[in-house]
């Protein structure tokens, strides 16, 4: 892309335990967006949206509705988000996203992992402040022409626009993010989107090598083994 921006791609094998982690993120995610507007998908358009995706992973129905009905008031356990942000090796940084109904526990395991290759989580907007919040959209399509057009009708300026071998990436703010997906499927009905996040992604990316390159990867893979940890943005290639 234009920008350097270089989206996390889904890499996880959809078996055993990292399927099981899939299904949890979604069911706290789904809880968390209910909690925050409405546990009506229909009255709720980001609810809608990330049920959409959750039933795009195959995440059973039967976790859907529990999740539902957690927020409803159904259910005991009551998760929250909160933000960590930490310095690898070499010039690495790392935001990660967690969902918690147990922050004391959550900041002692994810400390745990940076201990573990010497070194530290960071304070409030240490590391943030070389990131920046966007939603981003991938799909393919040969209406490059048709989407950029009727999203500037729409009022909407993209922060970058790129086509690369017949896939479109779309990075907007995040509160245009569910406009723009209107805008897509009215265009491209059964539109298949090969990327779509609202998240954290690095201004400008590094590149490790040697002994940083396989430290960054034991504490990456220590975080990401973290029931908790739900995503992890970094500026590594």
């Amino acid at each position: 892309m234009g920008r350097a921006y270089e989206v996390r791609k889904a890499s996880i094998q959809k078996t055993g335990a990292a399927r099981g982690k899939i299904y949890t993120t979604y069911a706290k995610e789904i809880y968390l967006a209910a909690k925050k507007g409405s546990p009506d998908i229909d009255a709720n358009i980001n609810l809608k949206r990330l049920v959409e995706k959750a039933k795009k992973e195959q995440v059973p129905s039967d976790i859907i509705n529990r999740a539902l009905d957690k927020a409803k008031g159904l259910g005991e356990e009551e998760y929250n988000e909160v933000i960590y942000e930490g310095f690898g090796p070499g010039a690495s940084t790392l935001v990660i996203k967690c969902l918690t109904d147990n922050v004391n526990r959550t900041v002692g395991m994810v400390r745990a992992a940076f201990n573990k290759v010497g070194k530290s989580l960071g304070v409030t907007n240490s590391v943030m402040y070389n990131y920046d919040h966007l939603g981003i959209i991938s799909f393919k399509s040969n209406k490059e022409e048709e989407v950029f057009n009727a999203l500037l009708e729409e009022g909407i300026e993209p922060i970058d626009f790129d086509t690369i071998d017949g896939e479109i990436t779309i990075s907007v703010n995040p509160k245009d993010f569910n406009k723009v997906k209107d805008i897509l499927e009215k265009i491209i009905p059964n539109i298949d989107y090969t990327f779509d996040e609202i998240g954290m992604f690095a201004k400008e990316k590094v590149t490790l090598t040697g002994e940083d390159k396989e430290l960054f990867a034991k504490l990456y893979n220590l975080l990401d083994d973290i029931d908790d940890v739900s995503q992890i943005y970094t500026n590594v290639e």
